[in-house]
């Protein structure tokens, strides 16, 4: 199969190596190994198609727009924000999407696929950069070296007494335990489901918290189905001093050797320092599995909280050392005091 490709520019620091539209209407990337990448739907109107757009690291020296064909009517590439690149997908009025199929998932350490449907093939391929160029052969920094003495870390288990302490009665935290209900959230490794390890890990945090004088309040306590307007919702009307969505990783059941931790934030500054403290701890308690960093995110819960605000990703279920972690419950109570204490840190810094 020839794709129609143009070269691609020598863009500052984008991680967009390459992209094309195969003529299944399947989505590909090609990016650093290691990097994170972020996929976005719209539906359409009666006027105007769907979109889709995929937000990744760096930003490209210049804008632009590539005119499609079949269902989609163009692709652009631009610069949201001075450190994004975003590819953003046009379709042309009354293409029928469905979201919940579209899936950007890993094919390989620095490759990315989304299936976008029927109503997508046929078209001729076209795209910008090599697609097809070697993969990186050097060990990405998320690959897991298992540390010695242990596959699930062992030792004495923390106490809330050991917990930092702050002012009793001053502050008010929202814990969001991700997904919930008919939304298990990601699946993993012999049937590990996000929304178990992300209920238990929250509840635990939650009654952490509430020990050292904390008022804590949290978007669900059971498996429930919450939508995402309203966890925000009531971390605004509360008037919290911090928001934390809890949630766990994952990628293709084929990469087992994609591990680590990480903690998103949307804006500088306090939202920052706070993801900083928690990502901090949770690395601490899981020796071995990459610390993958506290990062800029746009997930809806941080974008649209008032107050200060970071979604940890303890883990990924899907990978051979961080799934079994986080199925032992001695280790999500690790998690939990390790979480905790992020949050007592920050509050201690940021009376």
């Amino acid at each position: 199969m020839s794709a129609l490709l143009t070269a691609l520019p020598a863009w500052a620091g984008s991680a967009l190596a390459a992209w094309r539209i195969s003529r299944s209407g399947d989505l590909e990337l090609r990016t650093p190994p290691g990097t994170s990448v972020e996929a976005f739907f719209e539906e359409g109107s009666n006027v105007l198609g769907p979109r889709l757009w995929v937000d990744l690291p760096g930003a490209p020296s210049r804008s632009r727009t590539i005119r499609g064909n079949g269902a989609i009517r163009e692709v652009r590439v631009g610069r949201p924000t001075d450190n994004t690149t975003r590819l953003v997908l046009e379709f042309r009025p009354g293409t029928r999407l469905d979201p919940s199929q579209l899936r950007l998932v890993g094919t390989g350490p620095d490759r990315w696929q989304m299936e976008l449907g029927g109503a997508v093939s046929g078209l001729r391929p076209f795209g910008e950069g090599d697609i097809d160029a070697p993969s990186v052969s050097a060990v990405p920094s998320w690959r897991a070296n298992p540390p010695a003495g242990g596959f699930v870390p062992a030792g004495p288990m923390p106490s809330v007494e050991g917990l930092p302490s702050v002012p009793r009665g001053r502050y008010k935290v929202v814990i969001d335990p991700g997904h919930g209900g008919p939304d298990p959230g990601a699946v993993g490794i012999n049937g590990l489901r996000e929304t178990d390890v992300v209920l238990d890990v929250s509840l635990q945090v939650a009654q952490l918290l509430q020990a050292k004088g904390v008022q804590v309040l949290l978007t669900r306590t059971s498996e429930v189905d919450v939508d995402l307007p309203p966890r925000v919702a009531l971390a605004n009307n509360s008037r919290a001093n911090l928001f934390l969505s809890i949630h766990a990783n994952a990628l293709s059941m084929s990469r087992p050797d994609v591990n680590g931790i990480e903690t998103f934030y949307f804006q500088d500054g306090a939202s920052r320092r706070f993801a900083e403290a928690v990502q901090m701890q949770m690395v601490r308690v899981s020796p071995g599995s990459p610390d993958r960093g506290a990062r800029p995110g746009r997930f809806f819960v941080i974008r649209r909280s008032a107050m200060p605000a970071a979604l940890a990703e303890m883990g990924f279920v899907t990978g051979r050392l961080d799934a079994p972690r986080l199925a032992d419950p001695s280790f999500r109570r690790r998690m939990a005091v390790a979480i905790a204490t992020g949050v007592l840190n920050y509050l201690v810094a940021n009376p």
